[in-house]
């Protein structure tokens, strides 16, 4: 769906250089909290950068927070284009690429974005617009703090909490297709706990419904855990580790649950456990890119599947809010 505005005039376009004629439709960020869909100025190649045709920008709670203007990275500049990641074709030549890095003030939601090259990954037609940008930053996610960070390696169990959201769905599949031999799935909605196990899972906990975490995620696990991939933290988190085994790893990646808790002295050193702190941007670009070339790989071939919803750009206010609350296990991507 595409929404047409009548010219902002020149005065009230953010960011226009002298002699600017006319803008792009963007979610602009006007300052801290929320951005509004407005007219931004148009992004020029040069200096080694590159624009991209935005198709699809993809919507994510590392949005909000730097957004928010508190986000430990420091925060964007006002004005600016909100968003980090999408799909879309670069300008001139018509290739198809995901990008993560959008050069500010150029941000990703916006008909147009300027970027680097080196950040750019081509893509193949059979895979949709949709699931690409729901490989990035969510799925990277998901899939290399297992590979990566937690060096899953083939038979062991692993724990996935959070599992009935994006990054926890992509997680479920890549660590049965990293080999693991028992993936429990762990979250407060049963109809995203049902949807996990038709994604891989071999069981399921509810953490809402279950008393005791540490016992029900064993029981579940038919035994010791041997990874955890955690962005919940809290209560769910401590639960975890007193169920993980010896040497086992708990992935840290996200405090959905609560931004801290209680944890035993006993649980960590009496088992050897290893606690990994997991974000993104601190993987090698290549690394990154390379796992994302696999996921891509894997769901051409049908073994990685997200779901996708798309809105209007237009609507961007209305997305940032369901971002906020919780998209219930949907990837939100943005149409210019």
């Amino acid at each position: 769906m595409r929404v047409r505005l009548p010219p902002a005039p020149l005065s009230r376009v953010p960011g226009a250089r002298a002699g600017s004629v006319s803008g792009v439709r963007a979610a602009v960020l006007h300052e801290y909290g929320t951005p509004r869909y407005g007219e931004f100025a148009e992004p020029v190649a040069g200096d080694g950068r590159v624009v991209v045709e935005v198709s699809l920008a993809g919507m994510n709670p590392v949005d909000v927070r730097k957004a928010s203007g508190t986000y430990f990275a420091g925060p964007p500049p006002l004005p600016s284009v909100a968003g980090g990641e999408g799909v879309g074709r670069l300008a001139g030549t018509g290739r198809r690429v995901y990008f993560d890095a959008p050069v500010a003030p150029y941000g990703s939601m916006a008909e147009r974005a300027l970027v680097d090259p080196a950040g750019l990954v081509e893509l193949p037609e059979e895979v949709d617009d949709g699931l690409a940008v729901a490989l990035g930053i969510a799925g990277l996610a998901g899939w290399l703090a297992l590979e990566w960070r937690a060096r899953l390696a083939p038979g062991e169990t692993v724990l996935v909490l959070g599992a009935t959201g994006v990054v926890g769905q992509v997680a479920v599949q890549a660590a049965k297709l990293l080999g693991a031999g028992r993936v429990v799935a762990a979250g407060r909605d049963p109809h995203g706990l049902h949807h996990a196990l038709a994604l891989g899972a071999d069981a399921t906990v509810d953490l809402a419904a279950d008393d005791d975490l540490a016992v029900a995620f064993r029981e579940a696990a038919g035994g010791a855990l041997d990874v955890v991939l955690d962005p919940l933290w809290g209560e769910p988190a401590a639960a975890a580790l007193e169920a993980l085994g010896a040497g086992g790893r708990l992935v840290q990646l996200g405090q959905s649950a609560g931004a801290e808790t209680v944890i035993a002295s006993a649980a960590i050193r009496g088992k050897g456990l290893s606690l990994l702190g997991y974000l993104n941007f601190l993987v090698p670009r290549d690394v990154r890119q390379d796992a994302y070339r696999r996921m891509v790989e894997h769901a051409a071939a049908g073994r990685i599947r997200v779901d996708v919803e798309r809105l209007p750009l237009s609507e961007v206010e209305q997305a940032w809010a369901r971002q906020q609350t919780g998209a219930r296990g949907r990837k939100l991507v943005l149409v210019p």
